[in-house]
This record gives structure tokens, C-alpha cells and sequence, in this order.
């Protein structure tokens, strides 16, 4: 995870790792706003892919991403500081899925998420 740019450039701060589990947080600055003036989905989404990278890779053999969706409960604004964690909830050889979930500092459900991996061979 240490040579993730794009988590790194974004503020997002992994917290905290075990075997199919992660916890990442990221302050809401200006720059991580949209037009409308709330966070960018984009934002949120990044900070759940980071959290579903740390867990799934936790395991060992490298996996990638096959599948992730979102959802988009609640807007949040510049100071926010937003805290995701992903739960494995299920693994094969092959594959594993997970559930992410971003809160505010309010602990305000503000987006869930879904990801599914691909496991690669070592």
C-alpha cells in the first residue's frame, strides 16, 4: 500500500490491517470537493478501494479489483474527516468478495460498497 500514488496524493491514511479486514480514513479538503461544492464521489470511491486493496491483499498472493460498486447515501463537506473498512465476506482460492463501508466523523453511514477480486497465481 505504501506505493499507492493516487492514496497518498489524496490525503488517505490506512489505519489499521488484519487478515481480511482494513481501515483507512481522509480529510475533506477543498480539493477533494466537486462543483457542487460536497465531496466528490470519486473521493469516496477511492477511499473504499483503497480499504478493499489492504484487505484483500492481506491474504498474500496479489489481487486486483474484478468488480466494485457503490452507493451514495449522504453528502459530506470540506473538514469532514471520512473513515471507510472493508469486511471480507468471502474467499476462494480464486476470488474474494468484500463489503465496504464509508462513515463520517458522525458516524453517519455515508456510502456502501462492494468489491470483487480476482486472486492472482504467486
Amino acid at each position: 500500500m505504501k506505493k499507492d500514488a493516487l492514496a497518498g496524493h489524496l490525503g488517505i491514511k490506512l489505519l489499521e490491517v488484519k487478515s481480511g479486514y482494513a481501515k483507512a480514513t481522509v480529510k475533506i479538503t477543498k480539493q477533494l470537493l466537486n462543483g457542487a461544492g460536497v465531496t466528490h464521489g470519486g473521493t469516496i470511491f477511492s477511499l473504499a478501494d483503497v480499504v478493499l486493496a489492504a484487505a484483500s491483499n492481506s491474504h498474500g498472493p496479489l489481487a486486483l479489483a474484478l468488480d466494485v460498486n457503490i452507493h451514495f447515501l449522504k453528502t459530506t463537506k470540506e473538514g469532514a474527516i471520512l473513515t471507510a473498512t472493508a469486511t471480507e465476506d468471502n474467499l476462494t482460492r480464486k476470488t474474494g468478495l468484500y463489503r465496504m463501508e464509508v462513515k463520517d466523523d458522525r458516524d453517519t453511514l455515508i456510502a456502501i460498497a462492494e468489491g470483487l477480486v480476482y486472486r492472482m497465481d504467486n
